[in-house]
């Protein structure tokens, strides 16, 4: 592997298989997909839906079996490593109404069994800030918060773990056009004060023109073109 890549796709197929009137129906989801993702890039990924993107996603999150190879810095990647975040779609969806904010980003690193207390409290407050959220936020539920304010939590949470790849799949799509915007932009400021290096799936041709440095597009499961 090249030493500048983070991420290698490499043949990477995927088959769905349901029942339809007692009959077993199969479906090729993705084709031969090979591509590659740098170190500290913004690698965007379009098509329309029913493309396969977030189905690729999920293959490398080792959430769905695939045929082929995914390797993470030159290791295989498994369903415990925590080198690779998503964030969602549904800001909503992610996040647990019952529980504060604070707990919520703070609940990885006591999966995981990182850091004492005062450790991941410290790591949650600078968290925030680094999301653009006042530490005061802990204390706050998630029906306090508009759409771009969950999402930015969601983006904590996934970055408390110091991932090495961020997966973005769909992450502007639920979000109103001003709020979006400001998405876009933390994702750049985290890009350069992180030398973070990003997956971002989106089907808004133009967001992915504005924030990625390289761009593969997706039809029928296959990729037809990376610039």
């Amino acid at each position: 592997m090249n030493p500048d890549t983070l991420l290698s796709i490499q043949n990477v197929s995927n088959t769905y298989i349901s029942r339809k009137f007692g009959l077993i129906e199969k479906k090729q989801v993705l084709k031969q997909i090979n591509l590659e993702i740098n170190k500290g890039e913004i690698f965007g990924l379009t098509g329309k839906s029913g493309c396969g993107k977030t189905t690729l996603a999920r293959c490398i999150l080792g959430l769905i079996d695939y045929d082929g190879e995914i390797i993470l810095n030159e290791l295989k990647q498994n369903k415990k490593s925590h080198n690779v975040q998503m964030i969602f779609q549904q800001p909503s969806a992610s996040l647990n109404p019952c529980k504060k904010i604070g707990w919520l980003i703070e609940e990885p690193l006591i999966i995981h069994k990182l850091g004492s207390s005062h450790e991941r409290k410290q790591k949650t407050d600078d968290m925030l800030l680094r999301v653009g959220l006042d530490p005061s936020y802990k204390t706050r539920r998630v029906d306090e918060l508009s759409g771009g304010q969950k999402q930015r939590v969601c983006i904590a949470r996934s970055l408390i773990l110091e991932p090495s790849l961020l997966i973005a799949d769909e992450a502007i799509s639920a979000l109103d056009l001003s709020s979006g915007a400001q998405i876009l932009n933390l994702f750049n400021e985290l890009h350069e004060s992180l030398n973070l290096s990003i997956l971002f799936i989106s089907h808004n041709k133009n967001a992915v023109e504005y924030l990625c440095d390289r761009i593969a597009v997706m039809d029928k499961g296959q990729i037809i073109n990376i610039n």
